[in-house]
């Protein structure tokens, strides 16, 4: 008898412990919004990430590793099938076998509409999702997870679809959800405090990736080198932007770790202006829950060091 109970003992502990395989797979497509949902995951599961390092969405190949993934996804984070286009076939194909968590189209978030290329007049086309017809998603600024509210809208979302497909851990993902929220509430005010000093200094990115940090925030930018991260300026852009850069006095033109920084530095120097990097990615980050913090807390870091007066 007493034999008996000792094998049950190990057998009742381990039916009471998380089962892994029973844990949703999760897949999400950039670092930022893989990051959210590790936070919402901790603990229970992990996300699988597609675009690392320094590959770019804007024109990524999904190798046959990620077109597994897809295969054994339930759920799917991404931004919008217009902004990554890579995912629209593969998602589409997949049907109701998953569900797709789109940033786009969550109510509540804020969303922007793409500005030209070039010379900004710091105004931002804002909408709430909510007002949009059905072509809002042709004219989306896809970078929706730099402003940390909508990262909050992300979080709650994606918890609830956890929670309905895993309802055994519902109450740790809700418990993982209000963690988050908390710290991307501090994250939201740290940054307002950082860069209050440096918000009416104007400059110059490489490509309009930061509109929604900047609306968050109040900054200034002057304008964007290129439209498309993956082809040069034309010279009359280039002429302008130097002019622009004189005339406003910009202290700073920033590149990104994904693009080369040649036509940045020139830029600067023709203009006397100082050059700065920025990463809306987290490329140089080891994807995790701290990612998404630690990206926008360098943001803001990188602008403050630039555009603080020497």
């Amino acid at each position: 008898m007493w034999k008996s109970l000792a094998l049950c003992v190990p057998l009742l502990a381990l039916s009471s412990a998380p089962v892994l395989a029973e844990v949703p797979k999760v897949v999400a497509s950039i670092q930022p919004l893989h990051s959210l949902a590790a936070m919402v995951m901790d603990g229970i599961g992990q996300p699988t990430l597609l675009v690392s390092g320094t590959a770019s969405e804007h024109g990524y190949t999904l190798k046959p590793s990620d077109m597994r993934v897809l295969e054994q996804a339930e759920i799917a984070v991404i931004v919008d099938t217009g902004y990554e286009t890579f995912l629209a076939k593969p998602l589409k194909s997949r049907g109701k076998k998953i569900d797709v968590v789109a940033m786009a189209d969550l109510p509540g978030m804020t969303v922007l509409e793409p500005r030209a290329g070039g010379l900004w007049d710091g105004h931002h086309e804002k909408h709430d999702h909510d007002s949009h017809g059905p072509d809002h998603h042709d004219r989306l600024d896809g970078h929706l997870w730099l402003n940390t509210s909508n990262a909050q809208i992300l979080v709650t979302a994606l918890t609830e679809m956890l929670a309905e497909k895993d309802p055994a851990n519902a109450l740790a993902y809700r418990r993982n959800a209000d963690t988050a929220k908390t710290r991307l509430a501090a994250l939201d005010a740290q940054l307002r405090d950082t860069l209050a000093p440096i918000k009416d200094r104007p400059y110059v990115v490489f490509h309009d990736a930061y509109q929604y940090f900047e609306a968050r925030y109040g900054l200034s930018p002057a304008g964007s080198i290129t439209v498309d991260p993956d082809r040069p300026p034309p010279p009359k852009r280039l002429a302008a932007l130097k002019d622009k850069l004189v005339q406003a006095k910009a202290a700073c033109v920033f590149h990104e770790p994904q693009f080369p920084a040649p036509i940045v530095e020139t830029l600067a120097k023709s203009a006397s202006a100082k050059t700065g990097l920025l990463d809306p990615q987290g490329v140089a980050l080891p994807p995790g829950p701290d990612l998404y913090p630690t990206l926008l807390t360098n943001l803001a870091d990188s602008l403050t060091k630039c555009l603080s007066a020497p």
